[in-house]
């Protein structure tokens, strides 16, 4: 099967051995975004509010590169670091599905790169 891969200059470079994205058939998945700021490479990390908004812009950045937004989106996965912080991340996620959210799951892991609070992927369509 043929895919392409999907890079923004928007979005922070890889930090390992795998792309922003591939699309196949009309379906983007990205991988997993943590809080890098996309052209310094500093984290954003001094709330868990503010940490969660850079990792949707990251995934925004991803979905307008593929020509997609929030609304192309089917499914995300978060990994928090601590569930106790799940509500604020709610609420901050939450602010970008305007209506029809979509599935989700939420794990809470021992720890994420960079010992980051809050990591989030998602698969989208066209």
């Amino acid at each position: 099967m043929a895919h392409t891969i999907i890079n923004s200059p928007n979005a922070p470079a890889p930090i390992g051995p795998y792309s922003q994205a591939t699309m196949a058939n009309g379906i983007l998945y990205a991988s997993g975004q943590i809080a890098l700021g996309p052209q310094s490479g500093n984290l954003i990390n001094d709330s868990i509010e503010n940490e969660t908004h850079q990792v949707m812009k990251n995934l925004q950045a991803i979905l307008e590169e593929a020509g997609m937004d929030f609304s192309n989106v089917l499914k995300c996965t978060i990994f928090v670091k601590d569930l106790n912080n799940f509500g604020r991340i709610n609420e901050t996620y939450g602010s970008y599905f305007t209506s029809n959210p979509p599935a989700r799951e939420t794990v809470e892991v021992s720890r994420l790169p960079k010992d980051v609070n809050v990591e989030i992927s998602c698969i989208a369509a066209k």
